[in-house]
C-alpha cells in the first residue's frame, strides 16, 4: 500500500513573550526526501511564532511544488469543547462552530516581530463573554491575574462547558496519558496559551497553502485513502507528542527530540499502511459524539 504522505512537519509551539530558543521554545522538525529521495529528518528553532510561521509556509510550499503530499502536525488544540462558540456569543449561522472561534481568535491575536503578546488579556475578556467571571480559562501569573482570569482552576460544575475535550476524556481512558486541559493557561505541561496564540497561525497558514485543510473539520472524520486526498496537498492535524518516547540523543533538547520522534512515527504507520484509519473514530468511540468532534472539537492524531 501507498503512503498517504511524502512530507511529515511536526510543530512543537510555544507562547514566550519574547524571542526564545532551546527547550521549552518553538521547534519545527520536517522528515522528508533528500536530492537521493532518501527520507532524511531536519529541525529547526525559529525564535519567535512569526519566523515559524513562515518557516512551516516555506518547507510545505517547498514539498507541495514537486508533488509531495504533506502531514503538518501541531501539538496544541485545534479545537474547543463543544458549545464554546455559543457560550462566547459568536455568529454561527454562516459558518461551523470551529471556524467561528478560528476567525475569532485571529481578530484578537496580533503577533509581533518581538513575540509579545496579549493572550491573558484575550483569555480574561472571552472569560467576561462565556461566564462574567473566571471560568472557564484559568491559570496566569500574579501580574496577570484579575477578577475573571484567576492563577487556580475554578467549579467546572458552573461553568457552560466542559473542562476536557471528548478526545482528552478518550486519551485519559484508553492511554496511559493525562492530557491538559484547554483551558488551563500556566503550569507546567499546560496547552492552552499555545492553542489560544497557536491557532490563529493554523487558520493563517490555511490560507496562505493552496489545497490544504484542517482535520477533521474540513476532512471528514473518517479514514483517509489516497483518492480522499485528490485535491489537497496538505492535511493540518492535532498531534500529542507525549504519546510517542521520546529519547533526546546527543545535543538535542526534549522538545527537539519530540518532533523528531513523531515525524518518524507517522512516517513508519504510513509506510505501513497504518496511519490512514487514525483519521477516522477509534474502536468503541460512540457515534453520537461524532458531529460534535467535527462541527467544534476536533480530535487528536493518535498513534
Amino acid at each position: 500500500m501507498a503512503r498517504l504522505f511524502d512530507a511529515y512537519i511536526i510543530v512543537d509551539w510555544s507562547a514566550a513573550s519574547k524571542p526564545a530558543q532551546g527547550a521549552n521554545s518553538v521547534w519545527v522538525g520536517a522528515l522528508a526526501r533528500d536530492a537521493r529521495l532518501k527520507f532524511r529528518f531536519q529541525s529547526a528553532n525559529p525564535p519567535t511564532r512569526l519566523k515559524a510561521r513562515e518557516m512551516i509556509a516555506g518547507l510545505a510550499e517547498r514539498f507541495t511544488a514537486r508533488g509531495d503530499k504533506v502531514l503538518i502536525g501541531f501539538d496544541f488544540s485545534l479545537g474547543y469543547p463543544a458549545g464554546t462558540a455559543e457560550a462566547i456569543g459568536l455568529d454561527t449561522a454562516g459558518k461551523p462552530a470551529w471556524q467561528a472561534i478560528h476567525d475569532h481568535l485571529a481578530s484578537k491575536v496580533k503577533e509581533k516581530p518581538d513575540n509579545s503578546n496579549t493572550r491573558f488579556a484575550i483569555a480574561a475578556g472571552l472569560n467576561y463573554a462565556m461566564t462574567k467571571g473566571p471560568l472557564p480559562f484559568w491559570g496566569a501569573p500574579a501580574r496577570d491575574q484579575i477578577t475573571t482570569l484567576t492563577g487556580t482552576k475554578g467549579d467546572f460544575s458552573s461553568s457552560p462547558v466542559e473542562e476536557y475535550r471528548i478526545c482528552e476524556q478518550w486519551v485519559r481512558k484508553t492511554h496511559k496519558s493525562k492530557p491538559k486541559s484547554v483551558w488551563q493557561l500556566y503550569g507546567a505541561g499546560s496547552v492552552g496559551s499555545q492553542s489560544l496564540l497557536g491557532i490563529p497561525t493554523v487558520k493563517a497558514l490555511r490560507i496562505q497553502l493552496p489545497n490544504s485543510a484542517i482535520w477533521p473539520f474540513e476532512t471528514g472524520f473518517e479514514a483517509l485513502g489516497a483518492e480522499a486526498l485528490d485535491g489537497t496537498d496538505i492535511v493540518f492535524a492535532e498531534v500529542y507528542p507525549s504519546l510517542v518516547t521520546a529519547r533526546p540523543e546527543t545535543g538535542e533538547v526534549a522538545d527537539q527530540a519530540q518532533v523528531r520522534a513523531l515525524a518518524h512515527h507517522y512516517y513508519g504507520l504510513d509506510e505501513a499502511g497504518k496511519l490512514g484509519a487514525l483519521f477516522g473514530p477509534p474502536e468503541g468511540l460512540e457515534s453520537t459524539l461524532i458531529p460534535k468532534i467535527i462541527a467544534e472539537e476536533g480530535w487528536i492524531l493518535l498513534k
